[in-house]
C-alpha cells in the first residue's frame, strides 16, 4: 500500500473513531437527563403513567358518580339563558333570517302548484318563529333546552370515558393500589385479600417493583380530580367535577412483580433498563473512541489529518458567505445524524439487522460530514495568517454584492424608489388575487377590478419607459458607432430623460473634440511648415555665408562682414532652438517654479526699463498706470519677467507707429490684473486662440523677427502660477490682460 493510500485510509478511521466519539458525547446531552438521573421510578415516563393511571382511577373508582347523579347537579345561569336568546341576534333579526331561509322554498312550491309542500314548510316556517318567539317570553322555556344540552353532553362523556375502561384495566393489572379515605373509612383496593391479610402483605419490596406512599392532604397527598390531559374533554362533565371537593385518602400504590411482561407498564420498564444500560455501554465506547483518534493523531498527525489542497481552488471560487452557510449547514446535519446514531442505540427496536443498517448508514453520513467540516475548517483558518485576503473575500462575498446592488437601485433615488414601490404593489396586488382565488366568493369581480384599475395604467407607464429607454440606448449605440447624428428628444424630468440629456452633452462634446482634432491636425502642419520655415532661413544664411569664406583671396572688410552674420545668424538659430525647447518643458509641465514674494509694479518697471532704448527710438507713446504702493505677489519673478518681456518685445514689433500704448497694473478683490492694449500693424484673424499656438505669429509674411512662440510661452508659465492670460480683439485694438492672485 502507498503512502498517500494508506493516509487516506488512516484519516477515514480517525473521522469515523470522531463521528463515533462526538456522538456519544452528544447524546448525553439529549438523553443524559433521562438516564443518569437514578432509577426509572424517578423518570418523568414512569411519572406521566402513574398520573394516567391516578387520574382514572379517580374517575372509575373514587368519584363513580352516575350519570344521572351528574344530571341532577346542571345548574343554569342567568347569563347562560341571555347567551343562548341572543345566540344569532334579536327577535326581530331571527325572525327575519328564518323567513328568508324558508322563501325561495316556499316560492317554487307556489310556483309549482305543490300545495302539500307549500304546507309543509309553512308549518315549519311556523314552528321555527313561534320557538324562537317563545325563547324570548319565557326563560324556563329556555332554561328547559340548555338542561338537554347539557344533559347530552354528559351522555356523550360518559360514552367515551367508557372507551378508556379496557385502558384502566390493563394498568391495573400491573398497578396495585389500596387507599383509604380518612373521612369516611371506605377503603378502594384491588388486591384480592383473604381474611386475616393486609395490603403490606402485598404491597412490598419482594412483590413490587416500586411502592408509593400517599399520606393524606398534607403530604403526599393524592390529586383527586379532573385531568383532561388522559380523560375525554368535556366542559359540562369538567365543570361538575372540579366542584367537587378533595378526599383525603391515605394508602399505597405499587407496580407489581407479577404482572404479565407483555404489560404495557412492564414493558416500559424493562425496555428503560435495558436503554439505560446500553446509554452507559455507548457513551464508554465513544470516550474510547475518542482517545483512540487522539492518539492515532498524536504518532502521525499529518499522515493522518493529511492535505487537501488538490480542492482549495474550487473551495477558494466559492464566496465567503454561501462558504459559511455550507459550514454551518453542515454543522446541522452533522448533529443531526449524531442525533440519529445516539437513538439507534438508545431507542433500539427488535429487528437488529434494521439496527445496524440504519447504525452503519447514520455513522457513514456523521463521518462524512465531519470530515466535509473538518476540511472546511481547514482552509478558513488560513485567514488567521492572511488578514488582508479575508477583508477582500468578505467585500467580494454575496451579502455584501448584494448590498452594494441594492444601494446602486438608489444611486439616482426616483428610480430605485419607483422600482421599489411597483415591486410592492404588484406583490400586494398579487397576494390579494391568489387569496380571493383561494377563498372565492363575490370579492373575486371586486378584487380583480381593482388589479386592473392599478396594474393597467402602471404596465402603460412601464411600457412607455421601456420604449424611450429602447430609444435612448439605439442613439447611444450609433454614438458609440461614431455616427453622432441628431440630438436625442429630452422628455420630462425622469431619470432616463437626465441621461438623454448627458448623452446629448457627450455628443457635443464628441463633436468638440473632433473640431478641435481637426484643428489640432491643421495646426500641426502649420507648426511643421513655420519651425522648418524659421529655421531653415538662418541655416541657409549660415551655410552660404560659411562657403562664402571659403573664397580664396577674400577681401579681409569682407571676411569680418560675413562672420558678422554668420554671428548674428547663429544666435538667432540658438534663440529658436532655446524657445522651441523652453516651450515644450512648459506644455509638459516639466518646469519647476522658484516662487517668492515680489513686488509686480517693480517687475513690471525692470522690464520696461530693459526696452527703455528701443521704446525711445520708436513713434510709440506708452501710457503706464500703477498703484503708488507695492504690489505683491507669490510668484517666480525671472520667469513672470519673461511674460511681461515677451508682451513688451510685441508691442515694439507689432504695434501701430504713432500710436498710443496702454500698460495698467490694478487691483480686484484680492487679484492682480495686469493689462497691455495696443493698435495693431497686422490685421488679425479671428481665431484668436492661435495666436497661443506654436510658431504663430501676427506677422504672416513672417518677416519679423522671433521665434512665434513668445505668447505660448507667456501662457504657459501665467498658468503655471495657476493665473490666467487672455487676448482681446476689437477691430486694430489688441489687448492681453494678465491676471495673478494677490499676496495680502
Amino acid at each position: 500500500m502507498d503512502i498517500k493510500s494508506k493516509s487516506k485510509y488512516l484519516f477515514v478511521t480517525w473521522v469515523l473513531l470522531i463521528a463515533f466519539g462526538l456522538s456519544g458525547i452528544f447524546s448525553v446531552l439529549t438523553n443524559g437527563s433521562r438516564f443518569m438521573q437514578g432509577n426509572y421510578f424517578e423518570s418523568e415516563e414512569y411519572n406521566s403513567q402513574m398520573d394516567q393511571f391516578v387520574s382514572m382511577l379517580n374517575m372509575f373508582e373514587l368519584y363513580k358518580m352516575p350519570k344521572e347523579e351528574m344530571k341532577k347537579q346542571i345548574t343554569v345561569s342567568d347569563e347562560e339563558i341571555e347567551e343562548h336568546r341572543t345566540r344569532y341576534g334579536n327577535l326581530s333579526d331571527q325572525i327575519s333570517n328564518i323567513s328568508m331561509q324558508y322563501e325561495d322554498q316556499i316560492r317554487a312550491a307556489i310556483d309549482s302548484e305543490n300545495k302539500a309542500a307549500e304546507a309543509v314548510l309553512k308549518k315549519e316556517r311556523d314552528e321555527k318563529i313561534a320557538d324562537i318567539t317563545e325563547n324570548f317570553n319565557s326563560d324556563e322555556y329556555v332554561r328547559a333546552k340548555i338542561v338537554k344540552e347539557k344533559e347530552k353532553k354528559i351522555d356523550e362523556f360518559y360514552r367515551d370515558l367508557e372507551n378508556y375502561r379496557r385502558e384502566f384495566n390493563n394498568l391495573g393489572n400491573a398497578f396495585k393500589y389500596y387507599l383509604k379515605d380518612n373521612t369516611t373509612g371506605e377503603v378502594i383496593t384491588n388486591l384480592n385479600l383473604s381474611k386475616g391479610e393486609s395490603a403490606s402483605d402485598y404491597l412490598n419490596k419482594k412483590d413490587m417493583y416500586y411502592v408509593l406512599d400517599y399520606e393524606g392532604l398534607q403530604k403526599n397527598y393524592m390529586f383527586t380530580g379532573y385531568n383532561e390531559n388522559f380523560l375525554p374533554y368535556n366542559e359540562v362533565a369538567e365543570t361538575i367535577l372540579e366542584n367537587q371537593k378533595d378526599r383525603d385518602m391515605t394508602g399505597q400504590i405499587g407496580l407489581s412483580k407479577h404482572a404479565s411482561e407483555k404489560n404495557i407498564a412492564i414493558m416500559n420498564y424493562k425496555d428503560y433498563q435495558k436503554s439505560q444500560k446500553l446509554f452507559f455501554g455507548y457513551l464508554l465506547a465513544s470516550i474510547a473512541a475518542l482517545i483512540a483518534s487522539y492518539f492515532l493523531t498524536k504518532r502521525k498527525p499529518a499522515t493522518v489529518l493529511g492535505s487537501f489542497d488538490q480542492w482549495k481552488p474550487f473551495y477558494v471560487r466559492i464566496p465567503l458567505d454561501v462558504r459559511a452557510v455550507i459550514l454551518l449547514m453542515t454543522a446541522f446535519f452533522l448533529l443531526l445524524s449524531m442525533t440519529l446514531i445516539s437513538e439507534q442505540f438508545v431507542y433500539y427496536h427488535s429487528n437488529v439487522f434494521a439496527t445496524l443498517t440504519e447504525l452503519i448508514v447514520s455513522l457513514v453520513a456523521a463521518a462524512s460530514l465531519l470530515a466535509f467540516g473538518w476540511i472546511q475548517l481547514r482552509f478558513l483558518s488560513e485567514y488567521r495568517k492572511d488578514w488582508p485576503k479575508l477583508k477582500e473575500d468578505l467585500n467580494n462575498s454575496l451579502l455584501v454584492k448584494s448590498y452594494h446592488s441594492i444601494l446602486n437601485a438608489f444611486l439616482i433615488k426616483s428610480i430605485g424608489f419607483q422600482l421599489l414601490l411597483i415591486l410592492g404593489l404588484v406583490f400586494v396586488m398579487g397576494m390579494l388575487f391568489v387569496a380571493v382565488l383561494v377563498a372565492g366568493g363575490g370579492e373575486i369581480i371586486v378584487i380583480a377590478f381593482a388589479f386592473g384599475v392599478i396594474s393597467l395604467p402602471i404596465f402603460i407607464m412601464i411600457m412607455r419607459k421601456a420604449g424611450y429607454l429602447n430609444k435612448v440606448m439605439k442613439h447611444t449605440e450609433e454614438l458609440a458607432a461614431g455616427n453622432l447624428g441628431a440630438d436625442i428628444p429630452v422628455k420630462g424630468k425622469s431619470a432616463i430623460a437626465k441621461h438623454a440629456a448627458n448623452i446629448n452633452a457627450l455628443r457635443n462634446t464628441v463633436k468638440s473634440s473632433h473640431k478641435e482634432q481637426a484643428k489640432s491636425e491643421r495646426l500641426k502642419t502649420e507648426l511643421i511648415t513655420n519651425v522648418s520655415h524659421d529655421l531653415r532661413t538662418p541655416l541657409t544664411s549660415i551655410i552660404t555665408y560659411t562657403e562664402l569664406l571659403k573664397t580664396p583671396e577674400l577681401a579681409h572688410e569682407d571676411r569680418d562682414s560675413y562672420i558678422e552674420i554668420l554671428d548674428r545668424k547663429s544666435k538667432r538659430l540658438k534663440v529658436l532652438i532655446d524657445d522651441l525647447f523652453e516651450a515644450t518643458k512648459m506644455a509638459s509641465g516639466n518646469i519647476e517654479l522658484n516662487k517668492e514674494k515680489v513686488d509686480l509694479n517693480q517687475l513690471l518697471q525692470q522690464a520696461l526699463a530693459e526696452h527703455n532704448e528701443a521704446l525711445s527710438q520708436s513713434s510709440l507713446k506708452l501710457r503706464v498706470s500703477q498703484p503708488d504702493h507695492p504690489v505683491y505677489a507669490f510668484v517666480d519673478g525671472q520667469k513672470l519677467w519673461r511674460v511681461f518681456d515677451n508682451l513688451i518685445g510685441n508691442i515694439l514689433k507689432y504695434a501701430l507707429e504713432n500710436t498710443r500704448v496702454y500698460i495698467s497694473v490694478k487691483e480686484e478683490q484680492n487679484q492682480v490684473v495686469l493689462t497691455f492694449k495696443n493698435i495693431t500693424k497686422y490685421e488679425l484673424g479671428e481665431d484668436l486662440d492661435e495666436l497661443f499656438e506654436r510658431f504663430k505669429r501676427g506677422d504672416k509674411s513672417r518677416h519679423t523677427e522671433g521665434s512665434g512662440l513668445g505668447l505660448a510661452i507667456a501662457k504657459s508659465i501665467v498658468d503655471l502660477h495657476e493665473g490666467s492670460l487672455d487676448i482681446e480683439v476689437d477691430g486694430d485694438l489688441f489687448k492681453v490682460t494678465v491676471v495673478l492672485d494677490q499676496l495680502a
